[in-house]
């Protein structure tokens, strides 16, 4: 009978126990909710690795330092005020390299010593995985480094008239006058040939009529994709072939069906600066960045700036319309600024006008998978000017908390002209535009039908005031966007059949109300309607 009840009172205690680890561990999950996302709708975030935050003090941003970071950029809870909510990282290039920029490899095989090693990135691939954050590498396949071992190899080779050597063939190279219009070129000494060097003669460019290279550069993505990289962004895709479209096209086709048999929901996107007749060919291939909508001059600083919405909406919905005509699951990927260009809050102001708020705006409530150029969330400044040179363009990002991280070499931009604080000072004021960056992708991340779905631009008479709605999973919601500095009542039944009951969300400076079928909508304001 002793027995009988000491088990008894075995079991219950175990019993007890028990739930009290379920208590707990639920208790936990509510703390730290990752983001649900299972797909490659995602805003992502470009980090130039040599100008973001340095971990040992070298005054050059490395892979360590892109670790200590995660937790602004997404730490793992969906429904914190804490972190940016980004759910992707672009790196720019990481492979060892003779110069500040990374784009002209040396060895795709091993890590830019200033940047870190295979152990550092390795364990941000495992830390971001932990958070639901992709990582894509910045994938240069077109040229590498003059001091890369297959180019000596290769000139070598050409030196000695030695055709049988296996990187005879591995750049492109011409005799002397027989290459095509526009192409660049420079002369293997000791010869009367040239190679291919469409950007600079640092930079020559391999030959894919080469199957070896063609094999050899598929092993480069393997590699990293066995890591656990969830992607690529290819540089200039246009250059494999320069001037050969058709066959460019077929090139990426043959390369991204090799590297979905690897990966299939592996997230790629290409680059491509020319106009959109041309860039629209290269998604039968691949996804490609849409530099129409970038830069000062673009349809979303247009916008932005008061112009009229309903002329951005119209050009989106076209441009979803011609990609999807290529391939059916063809996805948007809008940005307003990069490494290559001029920062966006130099042309779109933060204050008065709010230019910057509403690019975001229009960038991140937006169809497919938004980039977010790093330090554009707290308005950083930089632009080439008198002195004509990029590293301005990829200045060191303001942290305000004592960050070691430098200006690359070669900037002439003054650090007073950053005019709008910290990510220090940015925090620490709720309404800040870092602030404003984390309650903007909330509410995109609340509304999955926004990046998904189906997207209808919606014709507005008589005002700049523009909008779309979007269907998705039989859902569907309206975007509406007031760039102009009035607010404006619209009677939603005279632009759309969908009948809207509620406004899921407001983002801006000025509110929104709903008063049957008339929407009102504050100056530099935007709304979600479901």
């Amino acid at each position: 009978m002793k027995k009988t009840n000491l088990s008894k009172k075995l079991f219950i205690v175990l019993f007890l126990f028990i739930i009290s680890l379920c208590l707990a561990s639920c208790k936990g999950a509510k703390k730290a909710q990752v983001d649900p996302i299972d797909d490659n709708y995602r805003v992502m975030y470009q980090i130039f690795v040599g100008s973001f935050s340095d971990s040992n003090d070298d005054g050059i941003g490395d892979l360590r330092g892109v670790i200590n970071r995660l937790d602004y950029l997404n730490n793992g809870n969906i429904n914190s005020n804490d972190s940016l909510g980004i759910q992707g990282i672009w790196l720019s290039p990481i492979f060892f390299s003779p110069t500040y920029h990374k784009y002209d490899a040396r060895d795709y095989y091993a890590i830019d010593p200033y940047f870190g090693d295979m152990n550092d990135l390795q364990e941000l691939i495992d830390e971001a995985h932990k958070r639901n954050v992709i990582i894509i590498l910045d994938l240069v396949l077109n040229h590498t480094s003059n001091q890369h071992e297959w180019f000596k190899k290769f000139i070598k080779a050409h030196q000695n008239g030695d055709t049988n050597d296996k990187y005879y063939n591995y750049y492109t190279y011409y005799k002397k006058g027989e290459w095509p219009s526009g192409v660049g070129v420079s002369q293997i000494s000791g010869t009367d040939e040239y190679y291919e060097c469409s950007f600079t003669s640092s930079m020559p460019e391999l030959n894919y009529d080469n199957p070896e290279v063609k094999a050899e550069m598929l092993n480069v993505a393997k590699y990293y994709l066995d890591m656990g990289i969830d992607g690529f962004r290819f540089d200039a895709v246009k250059y494999i072939y320069f001037g050969d479209t058709k066959k460019n096209v077929a090139f990426w086709k043959e390369y991204m069906t090799e590297l979905k048999k690897i990966k299939e929901d592996i997230y790629c996107v290409g680059e491509d600066w020319s106009g959109d007749p041309e860039v629209i060919q290269y998604y039968e291939a691949l996804n490609c960045f849409n530099f129409t909508m970038s830069q000062s001059e673009g349809v979303t600083a247009l916008a932005a700036k008061g112009g009229n919405v309903n002329n951005f909406t119209n050009y989106v919905e076209n441009f979803i319309k011609e990609i999807k005509k290529k391939n059916s699951d063809a996805m948007l990927n809008s940005f307003i600024s990069n490494h290559d260009m001029d920062r966006a809050a130099g042309y779109l102001l933060v204050s008065m006008t709010y230019n910057m708020h509403m690019a975001a705006n229009l960038n991140i409530l937006q169809s497919g998978s938004p980039f977010i150029y790093y330090g554009e969330e707290v308005g950083m400044k930089g632009s080439r000017g008198s002195a004509n040179t990029d590293a301005n363009r990829r200045l060191a990002m303001l942290w305000g908390d004592g960050d070691t991280v430098e200006d690359p070499e070669g900037t002439t931009y003054l650090a007073k002209n950053q005019t709008n604080g910290t990510v220090k000072d940015q925090q620490e004021n709720d309404s800040s535009l870092l602030n404003y960056y984390k309650k903007l992708i909330k509410i995109r991340n609340n509304n999955p039908e926004i990046a998904r779905g189906d997207y209808k631009a919606l014709n507005i008479p008589n005002t700049y005031v523009g909008g779309f709605t979007a269907t998705y999973n039989g859902s569907t919601v309206c975007v509406i966007h007031n760039t102009t500095d009035e607010e404006v009542t619209i009677k939603l039944s005279q632009i759309t059949s969908f009948n809207f009951s509620k406004i899921n969300d407001y983002i801006g400076q000025g509110n929104a109300k709903l008063n049957g079928d008339e929407l009102t909508i504050g100056p530099f304001t935007s709304c979600v309607l479901k």
